[in-house]
């Protein structure tokens, strides 16, 4: 989609005139928020925005946007989202959905909406449990933690949303915290502008059902040395000192400290975020505290044919190549009989 530089935006004029609903303190309302300002610096007509949502807190989002939205069923946002765009390739379509709304029920609609590469926006609101529906746990919360449906524990292992992602084929995989306004919105840009399905994976704080699951690794104190910010074409480094970095030794990554072992920056990893093969972007997505940090921002930035365009080209080889030009042509064509 064509940017329009003359168009001047502020967040204020994305805000709809609805109360937002969401619990003090929920991580919704920074996203909310991050979504607004992204979209005030894209340059594109409001009326070209739609926002899809299914069912949960996240799914909420439409409402609180001065745009078009429609309000789904659980776990359809995804499906409702494909025939939209492809529809009206035109239109700027975001999904605002959460781990159990599109990882559960709408687990297969996710997984093949990013197979086909629909020019769609994904944001995932990631908290880890089932919060409209009052604390049952969700297909990322992790292995034994306890909730209303798992009184001793669930026994599943979680979903890493970035696997799911890339096991399914997708060209875009970003991740961001709540709280980051400023790497949240530099994320949502860059998906808004990637040609294809981008997934962008938001750690949200659930403070009533989950308050503080991302603390051990994004807490403010410990944030520095326990998360790492990827960025294209530069070197994977992070903490607080900006010593610690990556390393690839054999088939795994590991984390070294500059100055140790005869350690420089030069032997750090460079992320590429468009290498088209995907066996470091699976490393680094799956990357989990305490053996590694967190990875946070775009992963993974490749290009692809997207559904909608590959649809559109092929209705024209179709029209251009047929003998039925209009409805005369299609009536009078195949086997006819003159009835008398």
């Amino acid at each position: 989609m064509e940017e329009n530089k003359d168009l001047k935006y502020t967040p204020k004029d994305f805000k709809s005139d609805q109360e937002v609903r969401w619990c003090p303190g929920c991580g919704d309302h920074a996203i909310l928020s991050e979504i607004q300002k992204a979209l005030s610096e894209m340059g594109i007509p409001k009326e070209k925005y739609v926002f899809v949502s299914g069912i949960g807190c996240s799914s909420r989002l439409p409402y609180y946007m001065n745009t078009y939205g429609f309000h789904g069923i659980h776990g359809r946002a995804a499906a409702i989202a494909t025939g939209v765009k492809t529809a009206r390739p035109d239109l700027s379509v975001w999904v605002m959905t959460g781990d159990g709304d599109s990882l559960a029920i709408g687990g297969n609609h996710f997984i093949h909406a990013v197979r086909r590469n629909i020019d769609i926006n994904l944001v995932l609101f990631n908290n880890e449990i089932y919060g409209l529906t009052k604390g049952q746990y969700s297909p990322t919360s992790g292995r034994g933690h306890v909730t209303k449906t798992s009184p001793f524990g669930t026994l599943e292992e979680p979903f890493s949303v970035g696997e799911l992602v890339i096991g399914a084929r997708g060209k875009f995989f970003a991740r961001t915290i709540d709280s980051n306004v400023s790497l949240s919105t530099e994320i949502f840009t860059k998906a808004a502008k990637h040609k294809g399905t981008s997934v962008v994976e938001v750690l949200q704080n659930c403070v009533i059902f989950n308050d503080g699951v991302h603390d051990i690794y994004a807490g403010k104190e410990v944030k520095e040395d326990r998360t790492i910010t990827l960025r294209h074409g530069e070197p994977m480094i992070f903490g607080k000192d900006r010593k610690s970095g990556l390393i690839l030794e054999g088939l795994k990554l590991k984390v070294v400290k500059i100055g140790e072992n005869g350690v420089t920056e030069k032997d750090i990893l460079v992320h590429d975020a468009h290498e088209p093969n995907p066996g470091i972007h699976y490393f680094l997505a799956n990357m989990r505290y305490p053996e590694y940090p967190v990875a946070l921002g775009v992963i993974r930035e490749v290009e692809g044919e997207s559904y909608e365009t590959a649809v559109h080209a092929q209705i024209e080889k179709v029209k251009a190549g047929s003998k039925i030009k209009c409805m005369n042509d299609l009536l009078n064509s195949g086997t006819v009989w003159d009835v008398e």
